[in-house]
């Protein structure tokens, strides 16, 4: 896509290539280096160090992050009966598996996925060719990067999923058995599995965004209808202050599956948009998921025991969010700054479509919204750009730009014409001038001004500065955490002031 940091297809050509490895000539020469050059993957040498102290650092963070996420999942096991006790710890030892097997894919089919033409270059690199004045060299030259590894995590997700069915339905007997949870299971993961063959498709085809949009609605109508079939609530409470006009609860219907299959759209898209530098778009969905477990868990502990079907409601939630955890955690690894693998749209469309899956099953999708709100705020600010009328050009790529002499990313920017703007543009000009939401620069001698890039990624380096590329990911990240905690304050604090029981 247009929004991410790879330069598909369009890469150097083959006589730039060694015949075996597949790297630029400019990066041969005794095996240890080529070794060097392809296990860096673009990696800056003079800050070689500092790369390998921040991967240290995010391995730290995981391993810790995942060892509070186990503790938390078994303590709140403890009050579950026996059955679902299996069930929870062969979901953890699977989803450990996935991220075992994960890991060791990635790192042994990255050559398989660059022979089939599945590359990418790392722009906002010093091993990509620049120009004297510091512009890429077209066409693009670099070391070449696996792209659509994401295809890897989403494959070994659907397969852990599979493995689970007889752990997670085997206790039951003919009899008992919850044929509207499994049916609800299986149409959750197959609706996943549409997501990321769609995202696959769109790697290798590069589809345009008049048949992107619609196929998300198609990939979501398996586990609507199971939604429908159970007979799942399509409403909202009232606040309490609002009763006596509306009564307790209002019936949406038909317009609440509408809100479903635009969030599953959003979802999935959302996250492709918001892409452009090492590790954000894994990171961003690991904390999302993050979020959303430990919703699960807090639900888990604090809703009494009578209520079983909204208990198991957010265990069926869990068993989706481990699993995809483990594998995001894996993929994450390895697409940290600088990155050795790109995770394609391939796991865009399936980050997003999990997202949308695991809240209709747990029935917290107006939580999962809020969530994703550094999505919509970065969606609402790329609008100027992503729909024409509005008359703000929109290049091939928003990410950030890259100065070779710091080795820092920077404002991208794009140029625009103001005598050609219609009104809707020149209204748009104006706000972003005049409340300094973009950085505008004075116009040259025709009359044409640079305005920065419209992306959340690229406002945050107008406030914040310029800066390292993995230091970037982390300010993003941690924006994403803080909407998650600002997510929290108001499900549990801000509810109980509008409605008497919050659950």
């Amino acid at each position: 896509t247009q929004f991410t940091s790879l330069h598909r297809r369009r890469l150097c050509p083959p006589s730039s290539r060694s015949p075996i490895s597949g790297l630029p000539r400019d990066t041969m020469g005794p095996p240890s280096a080529a070794a060097a050059a392809l296990g860096s993957c673009g990696a800056d040498a003079g800050a070689g160090e500092d790369m390998e102290s921040s991967r240290r650092l995010l391995d730290c963070v995981l391993g810790a992050l995942a060892a509070l996420g186990v503790s938390a999942v078994a303590a709140v096991s403890l009050d579950l009966p026996r059955h679902l006790q299996l069930s929870l710890a062969a979901n953890l030892g699977l989803a450990s598996l996935g991220f075992v097997v994960t890991t060791a894919t990635i790192e042994s089919t990255g050559a398989m996925f660059i022979a089939a033409r599945l590359r990418g270059i790392d722009l906002n690199k010093r091993t990509t060719k620049r120009d004297a004045n510091g512009a890429l060299v077209r066409p693009v030259q670099g070391v070449e990067i696996p792209e659509s590894m994401g295809t890897i995590a989403a494959t070994v997700f659907i397969l852990v999923m599979s493995v689970f069915i007889p752990f997670a339905f085997a206790v039951y007997g003919r009899h008992s058995f919850p044929h509207a949870d499994l049916a609800e299971y299986l149409a959750a993961v197959l609706t996943i599995t549409f997501a990321a063959f769609m995202g696959f498709a769109d790697d290798v085809l590069d589809l345009r965004w008049r048949h992107k949009i619609p196929l998300p609605f198609l990939a979501t109508l398996p586990l609507l209808l199971v939604y429908y079939a159970n007979g799942n609530e399509t409403g909202v409470m009232v606040p309490t202050q609002l009763r006596g006009l509306l009564g307790d609860y209002v019936e949406l219907g038909l317009f609440f599956y509408l809100f479903l299959l635009i969030l599953a759209v959003f979802s999935t898209h959302a996250i492709n948009i918001y892409a452009g530098v090492n590790g954000l778009e894994v990171g961003q969905s690991v904390v999302i998921g993050t979020s959303a477990l430990i919703l699960n868990v807090v639900q888990l502990h604090r809703t009494p025991t009578q209520h079983t079907e909204y208990r198991e409601q957010h265990l069926q939630s869990l068993f989706l969010l481990i699993p995809f955890l483990a594998v995001s955690l894996a993929l994450l690894r390895l697409n940290w700054f600088p990155s050795r693998v790109f995770v394609g749209d391939t796991y865009c469309y399936f980050a997003g479509m999990t997202f949308a899956a695991v809240c209709m099953v747990g029935h917290y999708s107006k939580t999962m919204v809020l969530f994703m709100l550094p999505q919509f705020i970065n969606f609402v600010y790329s609008c100027p750009q992503l729909f024409k009328f509005m008359g703000i050009p929109n290049p091939r790529h928003r990410m950030p730009s890259y100065d070779v002499d710091r080795g820092w990313v920077e404002n991208s920017y794009t140029e625009v014409r103001l005598a050609e703007l219609k009104a809707v543009g020149k209204v748009v000009f104006w706000l972003l001038r005049t409340f300094r939401l973009a950085h505008v620069l004075p116009p040259d001698a025709d009359g044409v001004v640079k305005v920065s890039n419209l992306t959340l990624i690229n406002f945050v380096l107008f406030v914040m500065g310029p800066c390292r590329e993995d230091v970037l990911c982390l300010r993003l990240l941690l924006l994403q955490v803080f909407c998650s905690c600002m997510c929290f304050a108001v499900r549990f604090g801000l509810a109980s002031y509008l409605f008497e029981t919050v659950l």
